[in-house]
């Protein structure tokens, strides 16, 4: 027993040395198992979710008497690459967005909406209708860009801050600034674009539109330096009265904040002689005259011109040349006063008279009213009584002196146009004694010939403070000449042809009633009141008394 125990113990030890030896050669090799794992890892394409880790290998426990074994690993699940620093990327020039941006802003600015969509990261479907309209509907005539320097916001969005220039019609230069959003889209630079590209207003849902208004035209002021009345009929005299202009602007929507407007028109600098009161009264004088008119006033002392309402056109009322027919007879009469005949020196009016060897003169109607005053024969017009008259007593070139010397009818400088020539034969005074053959002015020569009377002073009417330099001297008329002729014009509206006219008390004038060959005769009628001369005359408006007298009744009243 003693020999057998010594031996089971070398037995065992035998045993256990060859388990140890067995299970060294069956251990994982610790080399092995220390080492990095080779697995790849798998990053994100341009947005997309990287593909999920492949799970970890399981060990699993050998059952007894087993050896410990190892799993495999499951399969990859997405395409990898070895990673890199991002510092490292090195893009190409396809990969970056300046050649984009460029080529965008080149073709925006030729128009070549087709490329500047190509460049556009899912431009809407109405991208090239949308910049037509714009320029389109705001008048853009041409525009230019001016890039800035690309900032990059990250490694895939960049931007171009850039300045813009519109022109547009009627606006001028419009100048903006905006932003030019870049983004990388499935490895190729975009442009993001948004309305507000265009222009910043565009910005959230805003608008842009080109509003017209209609604005009063710059003008000239009355003398108490306000705008000329609505409908002043002065239009030819002082451009721009009446009318109206266009303002445009560019405004935002909703907001109404105006962008650009065109220049605010400024206000005339100086005022006009024109007085607002009597203007409104000379134009609404002329409301429902079917014929071409005018009304003209003058202020007595100074001339200056008070009111123009002129339908004629052509500033006729200034320099038309009609022939004044019975209005004249005031040159006339002052001749007749001045060659020896008072007012009421007795003068024959028949129906009709006969010049020596000439021709015939007849009154309207043939009215024959016997022995008159001369103030009688002013204030019915009788045609006979001054025919007769200037036959008599002013052969001798009187009358175209009258009229030339001391009433303005010549040729001179100033605003009024009036003329007579001297006549051939007695027939041809006779028809210029009663305004007709070579006597010929316009209705503001005429307002000079009452404005004359009412002062006593012939003088040219002005549009100024004071007369210009070569402006004609004023003329003295003699005292009691000018006397006579305010008997006689004012019994012309208490008794005479303007009786039924209307006119208001104080008023003092002639009528005239100028035949014109082949048409209906010219209406006249010229006078005073107060301070204020006036001329009416109605292109072949008829008889004085009956159109152009009533016109001015209502032209005096509305003052």
């Amino acid at each position: 027993m003693r020999t057998r125990w010594p031996l089971a113990m070398v037995a065992a030890v035998l045993l256990m040395v060859a388990f140890g030896a067995y299970a060294m050669l069956t251990a994982p090799d610790p080399v092995d198992a220390s080492r990095p794992s080779s697995r790849r890892t798998s990053l994100p394409l341009h947005g997309a979710e990287a593909s999920p880790p492949a799970p970890p290998a399981t060990t699993t426990a050998p059952a007894p008497g087993q050896a410990l074994t190892t799993a495999a690993p499951a399969p990859e699940q997405a395409l990898t690459f070895e990673p890199t620093p991002a510092a490292s990327i090195v893009p190409t020039q396809s990969q970056r967005p300046e050649p984009v941006a460029a080529s965008y802003f080149t073709a925006w600015r030729s128009g070549d909406f087709t490329t500047m969509a190509s460049l556009v990261e899912a431009p809407p479907a109405d991208f090239a209708d949308r910049h037509r309209r714009f320029s389109a509907e705001l008048r853009v005539a041409s525009l230019s860009l001016t890039p800035g320097s690309l900032r990059l916001q990250g490694q895939e969005a960049a931007e171009v801050p850039f300045q813009g220039v519109r022109q547009v019609t009627g606006l001028g230069r419009w100048e903006f600034s905006s932003v030019l959003r870049l983004g990388l889209r499935s490895g190729a630079w975009k442009v993001l674009w948004a309305p507000e590209t265009l222009h910043p207003s565009l910005k959230d849902g805003g608008g842009l539109r080109l509003k017209e208004t209609q604005v009063a035209r710059p003008a000239a002021l009355t003398r108490e330096g306000r705008p000329f009345p609505a409908d002043s009929r002065a239009g030819d005299y002082f451009p721009g009265l009446g009318a109206t202009g266009v303002r445009l602007t560019i405004e935002e929507v909703p907001s109404g904040r105006v962008l650009l407007a065109s220049p605010a028109t400024p206000q005339a600098a100086t005022r006009t002689t024109i007085s607002e009161a009597v203007q409104t009264a000379a134009a609404r004088a002329l409301d429902g005259v079917e014929r071409p008119a005018a009304v003209v006033a003058v202020d007595v002392q100074s001339g200056q011109v008070r009111a123009v309402a002129d339908t004629l056109g052509g500033k006729r009322a200034f320099n038309g040349l009609y022939p004044p027919g019975s209005a004249f007879k005031v040159v006339t009469a002052a001749a007749l006063l001045r060659s020896g005949l008072t007012p009421e020196s007795q003068v024959a009016c028949p129906g009709s008279y006969t010049i020596p060897n000439g021709r015939s003169f007849h009154n309207d109607g043939n009215a024959d009213h016997g022995t008159v005053t001369l103030t009688t024969a002013f204030a019915l017009s009788c045609n006979t009584t001054f025919v007769r008259q200037a036959y008599e007593r002013l052969r001798d070139d009187r009358l175209r002196a009258e009229a030339a010397d001391r009433f303005g009818f010549r040729e001179k400088p100033g605003l009024s146009s009036c003329r007579i020539r001297p006549y051939k034969e007695a027939d041809e005074l006779g028809s210029d004694a009663i305004g007709q053959n070579s006597v010929q002015g316009s209705p503001l020569c005429m307002a000079e010939v009452a404005a004359a009377v009412a002062g006593g002073v012939w003088r040219p009417a002005i549009m100024a403070e004071s007369p210009p330099a070569d402006s004609p001297a004023a003329v003295p008329l003699d005292a009691g000449v000018v006397a006579g002729l305010r008997t006689m014009m004012s019994a012309v509206v208490t008794q005479g042809t303007a009786a039924k006219a209307g006119l208001p008390s104080g008023t003092a004038g002639k009528t005239g009633t100028a035949e014109v060959q082949g048409a209906s005769a010219h209406a006249w009628f010229i006078g005073y009141r107060d301070s204020l001369a006036f001329a009416v005359f109605v292109q072949n408006g008829g008889s004085g008394g009956a159109a152009a007298a009533p016109i001015a009744a209502r032209f005096l009243k509305a003052l």
